[in-house]
């Protein structure tokens, strides 16, 4: 299974008024994560998300950065604690609203990081899981970019091994990218990165 990820980029809106405690935590989070400091900036969003029961974001970014890092082959060792967080926050989140497909992606792209790690265990158990979550998200969002070109790596993956032929999954890619130029995130520090990604996949897609 290849790499699902290996760059995540971010967007953060600079304020011209006043920020806030939440838009202070939140930009300091994320400053953390870019620097590379994952741990430091996880613990930051774990605070913000212990007094913003109602926004669903703080656990979403301490499962996304948990999901990234168990997918660092340097990680090796603490893929299962890594896993646990980044599920322990979907968990929380997708209770209150199961069909919040940014979180959806990160629930596939975890199950596809524990696949990843082995492949030969995982293989049969969580390829039809994490299908049927793209599915699912591509049902509620066809046009959410993250949705479509998470959905294509991962069907690329499975084609290496398979050695199916990509082409129509290329167009996938293609077509992600295109979604990336359209897309407009709610708000300032509301999902919006992958597009770089999309764009790396794309130019080697099929090659």
């Amino acid at each position: 299974m290849t790499k699902i990820i290996t760059a995540i980029t971010f967007f953060i809106c600079s304020f011209v008024t006043a920020q806030t405690q939440y838009e202070q935590g939140m930009g300091k989070a994320l400053g953390l994560w870019k620097e590379g400091k994952a741990t430091e900036a996880t613990a930051v969003f774990e605070r913000i998300a212990s007094a913003e029961k109602d926004n669903w974001l703080p656990n979403y970014y301490i499962a996304l950065i948990s999901t990234t890092e168990a997918f660092n082959p340097a990680n090796k060792d603490k893929i299962t604690a890594l896993l646990a967080k980044a599920n322990a926050a979907l968990d929380i989140e997708l209770a209150k609203n199961p069909n919040n497909v940014e979180l959806l992606v990160v629930e596939a792209m975890a199950k596809t990081a524990l696949l990843a790690s082995d492949p030969m265990t995982y293989g049969m158990s969580l390829s039809p899981k994490i299908s049927g979550i793209y599915m699912k998200a591509s049902m509620l969002a066809p046009e959410n970019p993250r949705v479509a070109f998470e959905r294509a790596e991962f069907d690329l993956g499975g084609a290496k091994w398979t050695g199916a032929d990509v082409k129509e999954i290329c167009s996938r890619v293609e077509k992600a990218v295109d979604l990336f130029a359209k897309f407009k995130p709610e708000t300032a520090f509301s999902p919006n990165w992958g597009l770089d990604r999309a764009k790396e996949v794309l130019a080697n897609c099929g090659k």
